[in-house]
């Protein structure tokens, strides 16, 4: 790609905005070296990982390069055997620890995530944590070597502050002693050796070896004679420290030459992810998206923008080339946005080709092109003596000599910086010669005439800017298909130009012009109007969409929840049947065991057999079947006392008082005593026999003393409910397991804020049938549980 393409384009800006996101110096380097590609494989392969790289960060966050130094030198040292510094070894270890963390970032957070682009270069990195941790261990920073690196140091390090510490001890001795000759009472150092500051007068009365004195002379820096022996050990143990240090140093250089290989393509592979995501995150910054490619010279940009302009105030622009049409001429006023749009078109391509995401909607499609010409702006040079127009004719004899079906050619005012009717004519010529030779082209102008041909030619289209005459602003919208109109006139008069001036200069434009002009305010306002009709219609469609799938949405979850309520009576249907066969059946195994009466057995296992098909029915109509309308009760037929079921509750009770004018009455329900509506209830037939019947009366008796003994259960499960819920229920199930004979019954109500075991407490108390109660005992549930004793004493 040529580099003056690149340039005009601003090609190197974006490869400088790239370059920010990366962390290392050879990452930054491959940015700023990117360059477009024309082979469509490699192309899509680059585009794949720059769109992997941006889904990393929006899902995990960006990975930190932080710390990854450019080892390439120390690697070719280590190979020819040379020890590396403390700087040099601290590099691969910061290298490492970078490597471990992409390492930990790659790792996958469920079995099923897909693989993508960038696992393989990922797999590549080998932390070398062995490696790191010995380095860290030896050398924790630049200026320190630590001494556990070596038994050797630790023991020259021991020895050397020990005998510093008799120097300091025997100085300190002196200097106390010599007090009287000493500059000030100070242990110093020169050369390495610890001196004190002798008085010039005293220096003969003071023994020892002068190091160094003072720029005034007044002051001789003397090592006593006492601790030459002592400074000279130091200086010996000093060296030997050196030495152990450079040991350590060659070890860790030997471990690190081993893996030069696996560090060479550690460093490698992070720079090139830190490239990678350094375009993932441009694309995050600028909300790029993948484009799609073709080789077949086809562009189609939907909702693209300038990636250099303000991005709260850039126009997007829909644009698209070679499909129908090969060469698009772009007319429209100053400042209108057409130069934005050539660029925008060039400048997207060249960033697709180079594997970068462009500012594009999602679906966007860009041609491979194997090159760019672009001739934007004013190229005048003084030094060459060149001319607007003569640096424009430079640069377009160029582009028509290499320029082929597999380039893109941009012009910006072709034909300008002459005389108008040449300028079009060599334009027109231009264009045409393109076109023949299907080299895709957009081109901006001024020319009538360029318009004209774009409407009378094959394979050529029109498009403008739209310009606002009212408000005398530019929208900067690109519209394909429809001529530019100058708005000279219109914008001047708007200006205050007055209408004689403006009448005499359309005297002076020829007919057919005004002709023409005339028919492209026709087209502007037909266009204008038809858009506006199908924003409206789009509008309605959304509108009708949105309806629509509230109403689906509606239906949906009346029919997901017919479906749930049909599914929970069903098993709540099964649980019930479940469980009053297994009571029964055991009930009757039981009541075998604990008579010896065969016949008994026999009515007994009849029974049993009978309440089986009783109890198979319902479990295979698994629903209750909706129960018959009840008959009406009239006021009259009432009477205090008479036997009533509630039909809203399924509970039968006892009329209190008689209807009042709005048909409302008292009914006792237990313990409860509520305001019911006569059209809620139902009388309740309820057969007495009495005299010689007294037998067949025993026997229904027992027969539903039996009936009840199969049916009632000895526990009741009232947790969850509420203190209005659950004292019917228990009231009634009192009344249940009285008439079935039950010995004791154990209510579960749980612990909670004891509200349920207060009521349940309280309801016992004045319940004729309970003889006592009381909470359960361990094993039995504790105080979450109460135990209630039933009383037959008043059966006779």
């Amino acid at each position: 790609m040529n580099e003056k393409a690149l340039n005009t384009l601003e090609y190197t800006k974006i490869l400088a905005r790239l370059e920010e996101f990366a962390a290392t110096p050879s990452g930054k380097e491959k940015c700023r070296n990117l360059t477009p590609m024309t082979d469509i494989r490699e192309i899509r392969a680059a585009a794949e990982q720059t769109s992997d790289a941006l889904s990393r960060i929006l899902k995990k966050g960006a990975l930190s390069f932080g710390g990854v130094k450019d080892i390439r030198d120390s690697l070719m040292r280590l190979q020819i055997g040379s020890a590396l510094s403390i700087h040099e070894l601290l590099n691969i270890a910061s290298l490492l620890e970078a490597a471990d963390r992409a390492v930990a970032y790659n790792r996958k957070d469920t079995e099923e995530t897909p693989s993508d682009s960038l696992d393989s270069l990922f797999e590549r990195i080998e932390p070398l944590s062995h490696l790191c941790r010995e380095i860290r261990r030896c050398l924790p920073s630049e200026e320190e070597v630590s001494d556990d690196a070596s038994p050797g140091l630790r023991q020259v390090r021991r020895r050397l502050r020990s005998a510093q510490e008799r120097v300091h001890t025997q100085l300190n001795s002196v200097l106390n002693a010599s007090r009287p000759y000493l500059q000030d009472g100070v242990i110093t150092m020169r050369d390495g050796r610890y001196c004190l500051p002798v008085k010039a007068e005293y220096k003969a009365r003071f023994p020892g070896m002068v190091h160094d004195q003072s720029s005034t002379g007044s002051t001789f820096f003397i090592e006593p004679m006492a601790i030459v022996k002592l400074n000279n050990e130091i200086r010996e143990l000093q060296i030997k420290e050196q030495q152990e240090i450079e040991a350590v140093l060659t070890s860790l250089s030997s471990r690190a030459a081993e893996e030069t290989e696996a560090l060479s393509c550690d460093f490698h592979a992070l720079c090139e992810l830190d490239f990678i995501f350094a375009k993932g995150q441009l694309s995050r910054r600028q909300k790029g998206s993948e484009p799609l490619f073709n080789t077949e010279g086809r562009i189609h940009l939907k909702d693209a923008r300038h990636p250099l302009l303000d991005p709260e105030k850039v126009v997007p622009v829909e644009l698209f080339l070679g499909d129908t049409f090969d060469l698009l001429i772009v007319t429209g006023p100053n400042t209108g946005g057409k130069t934005v749009s050539l660029k925008t078109a060039g400048l997207l391509t060249l960033m697709g080709q180079a594997g970068l995401h462009i500012p594009a909607f999602q679906g966007s499609e860009l041609a491979v092109f194997a090159e760019v010409y672009a001739d934007i702006g004013d190229e005048q040079s003084i030094e060459q003596s060149l001319s607007t127009f003569s640096a424009h004719m430079t640069n377009i004899v160029s582009f028509l000599e290499k320029a082929d079906q597999n380039s893109l050619v941009l012009f910006d005012e072709l034909g300008a910086g002459t005389d108008p009717v040449e300028g079009a004519a060599l334009a027109t010529a231009i264009l045409d010669s393109l076109l023949k030779r299907r080299v895709r082209t957009m081109a901006t102008t001024h020319y009538s005439e360029l318009k004209i041909y774009a409407l009378s030619t094959e394979r050529v289209e029109n498009a403008s800017c739209e310009f606002d005459v009212e408000s005398l602003r530019p929208t900067y919208r690109l519209l394909i298909g429809v001529p530019g109109k100058s708005n000279a006139f219109a914008i001047s008069k708007k200006l205050g130009l007055p209408d004689a001036v403006i009448e005499e200069a359309r005297n002076y434009i020829g007919e057919q012009e005004e002709a023409f002009e005339d028919v492209l305010s026709d087209l502007e306002n037909t266009r204008k109007a038809l858009e506006s009709e199908r924003e409206e219609a789009a509008r309605y469609k959304d509108e009708i969409s949105r309806l629509k799938n509230r109403l689906s949405r509606t239906e949906n979850n009346l029919e997901e929840r017919r479906e749930r309520l049909t599914r929970e009576a069903d098993e709540e249907a099964r649980r019930i049947v479940s469980e009053a066969k297994a009571f029964a059946d055991e009930t009757i195994r039981r009541i075998n065991k604990l008579t010896n009466d065969s016949d008994l057995r026999r009515e007994l296992e009849k029974e049993r057999q009978s309440l089986n098909q009783k109890l198979n029915a319902i479990d295979q109509k698994r629903l209750p079947k909706t129960p018959s309308k009840a008959k009406a009760v009239r006021p009259e037929n009432l009477h205090i006392g008479d036997a009533v079921r509630v039909l809203s509750m399924n509970v039968k009770g006892t009329v209190s008082t008689l209807p009042n004018a709005k048909g409302e009455l008292y009914v006792q329900m237990g313990i409860l005593r509520s305001l019911i509506h006569i059209k809620d209830l139902e009388l309740v037939q309820e057969a007495t026999v009495s005299g010689p019947g007294m037998e067949k009366k025993r026997s229904h008796a027992s027969r539903i003393k039996v009936s009840k003994s199969l049916s009632v259960s000895p526990e009741l499960n009232i947790i969850g409910m509420t203190t209005d819920e659950a004292v019917p229920l228990v009231d009634k199930y009192i009344d249940d397991a009285y008439l079935a004979h039950l010995g004791t019954v154990r209510i579960i109500h749980g612990r909670g804020t004891g509200a349920l075991k207060n009521a349940v407490h309280n309801l016992l108390k004045k319940t004729k049938h309970v003889k006592s109660y009381r909470l359960g005992s361990f094993g039995e549930g504790d105080a979450g549980v109460t135990i209630a004793e039933l009383d037959y004493g008043q059966k006779s």
